[in-house]
């Protein structure tokens, strides 16, 4: 295990990122466990948050900011109080090492699981064909996920969501939504089948089922006839109003969710 007395050996940046990296562990240790004080094999949570802090006070490269979130953290005793000024320091080692922060934060501070349990929404699928960007997959799976989405399915030449892109806009919501890839011929037993294409019913006017599937195409070639052919139920469109006419897939797949949720009978 990386001892906090080797910071002062690490370059500048690399020490504010493997410090906050240690802090990480130890708060996520002591929030699972329920036992502030440790006991799971990885040490005294409490030990390894201030021999962090005094070595960070003690290096003269250590920025402001962070040495003032540390002095902080080196002067708190009651667990509760340690647990917050902790995490503040390691936002603080986070933001000055260019990092950002990560969907495991927002995790309640009692239990240790997250602040918002899923609760998705019986029978509200998309069917992502040929998304070929990572970053949008990615974004979209997260969105999907937010709002509720039971599954996504993908077709076989959709990017992959657990590229490195598409991690990095799912920020987690890849292990957390559900999604398996299958060809155009499995929408056939999804229920109700409509697309998100142009030329379709506005998005105010469109009467959305209950329960079905939401189809989207690839950023340049939208739909393929193949899909459209099997999008029974209609097509709904985004109204455009700029020069440009165009929005962005994982934007609209967004718009088209949440018109989804509350125009469901």
């Amino acid at each position: 295990m990386f001892s906090p007395s080797r910071l002062g050996k690490l370059s500048p940046t690399h020490r504010l990122r493997k410090a906050a990296l240690l802090l990480e562990s130890a708060e996520r240790s002591a929030l699972e466990s329920g036992q502030p004080e440790g006991g799971d094999g990885q040490g005294d949570y409490r030990k390894i948050a201030l021999d962090i802090a005094g070595e960070l006070c003690r290096l003269e490269e250590t920025p402001a900011e962070v040495r003032q979130a540390a002095a902080h953290l080196l002067e708190i005793h009651a667990d509760g109080e340690l647990i917050r000024a902790l995490d503040l320091l390691r936002h603080r080692l986070l933001r000055a090492g260019g990092q950002a922060r990560a969907d495991w934060d927002l995790i309640d501070r009692d239990s240790g699981l997250p602040q918002n349990p899923r609760h998705p929404i019986s029978g509200l699928k998309a069917y992502f064909e040929d998304i070929r960007s990572p970053f949008n997959v990615g974004s979209m799976l997260r969105t999907g996920e937010a709002l509720g989405l039971e599954e996504a399915i993908l077709s076989p030449d959709c990017a992959d969501p657990l590229h490195p892109r598409a991690a990095r806009s799912a920020m987690g919501a890849a292990s957390m939504l559900p999604w398996r890839r299958a060809g155009l011929e499995s929408l056939a037993a999804e229920g109700p089948v409509f697309a998100l294409e142009l030329g379709g019913t506005a998005l105010a006017e469109f009467e959305f089922p209950e329960r079905g599937i939401v189809v989207l195409g690839s950023e340049e070639l939208g739909l393929s006839s193949e899909a459209l052919e099997l999008c029974r139920y209609g097509r709904v469109s985004i109204p455009m109003r700029g020069t440009k006419a165009s929005i962005n897939v994982g934007v609209a797949f967004g718009i088209v969710l949440s018109a989804w949720i509350a125009g469901r009978p």
